[in-house]
């Protein structure tokens, strides 16, 4: 039977700092080349009805303009709920000094929510209609600057209030979506010819919730090697690990081992990412490690 569990409206990520568009649009075509990431999350490991989510995007600069594009699909399921989620988005930067870049994004896209209200029940399911195919449109929108060894941004992934699967209720009933804020920053320490660090932190804000917090540190070794931990606010500490197995392919991995009081009913959370990068330009001297 499906259990109650933590709620969560929208998919999170540990390694969302490795594809931050799904957070801010504004991020879109900062790396200045053409970058696919693919992602697949398996959270609570052994929950039944637990998160279950997987990500594909694409975002590249267009030129010299300024203008950066992206698209982003995401398939995510959590007990009887199937949402299918695709956005589009745009960005424009402005360079504000010799190494400053500020950028506005605006995200555009729908979802599309079905509830099957038989899954992990075994009573009640006819109390409750179910839902197939509903769109829901999606307004977003994000300011971000970055410099080659730092960044700080904020963005709300969606203005719209929708309905939206809530599982924090007695019978996961529908509610309407909260607005979400998302504040992000990271900077990147050079302790080494060959080795860097960079702290990073994620502040997610939604209206009548608490806050919710990550906080994470990665080391990067050779320019090849990422070993790190994460920690989000009453929740998990993850272990994430990266490898550049080539000048184009990215491969990362995180583990999360849950500290709230499901860590009874799974074994921890799995996360790994793909990031094939295109049309890379001549290496900087100092390359981005974000």
């Amino acid at each position: 039977m499906f259990s109650s569990m933590h709620a969560q409206q929208d998919p999170q990520y540990t390694q969302y700092m490795y594809n931050t568009m799904a957070v801010n649009p504004a991020y879109v075509g900062s790396r200045g080349h053409t970058v696919i990431t693919a992602l697949g999350r398996t959270q609570w490991v052994g929950f039944e009805g637990a998160p279950d989510t997987q990500t594909l995007s694409y975002d590249t600069a267009i030129g010299y303009s300024g203008l950066g594009l992206g698209f982003n699909l995401v398939n995510d399921k959590i007990g009887p709920s199937h949402e299918l989620y695709f956005d589009g988005n745009v960005s424009y930067t402005i360079e504000t000094g010799e190494d400053g870049n500020l950028a506005f994004g605006l995200k555009l896209g729908g979802r599309l929510l079905n509830i099957d209200w038989s899954i992990g029940r075994t009573q009640d399911a006819e109390q409750f209609p179910d839902i197939t195919n509903k769109f829901l449109p999606t307004i977003g929108a994000g300011i971000y600057y970055y410099e080659p060894e730092w960044y700080i941004g904020l963005s709300v992934p969606n203005f719209l209030s929708q309905e939206h699967y809530d599982d924090d209720r007695p019978r996961g009933e529908i509610a309407s979506e909260r607005l979400h804020f998302f504040f992000i920053s990271g900077y990147v320490f050079d302790l080494s010819e060959s080795i860097k660090f960079k702290p990073a932190v994620l502040l997610k804000i939604v209206s009548g919730a608490p806050l919710s917090l990550d906080i994470s540190g990665n080391f990067l070794f050779e320019e090849r090697f990422r070993a790190g931990l994460a920690w989000r606010w009453d929740d998990s500490i993850a272990v994430l690990l990266g490898f550049q197995a080539s000048d184009a392919l990215h491969i990362g991995y995180a583990y999360d081992l849950t500290t709230s009081n499901y860590n009874v009913a799974n074994s921890g959370t799995h996360e790994i990412m793909l990031r094939y990068e295109i049309f890379r330009r001549e290496r900087m001297k100092s390359p981005r490690f974000f």
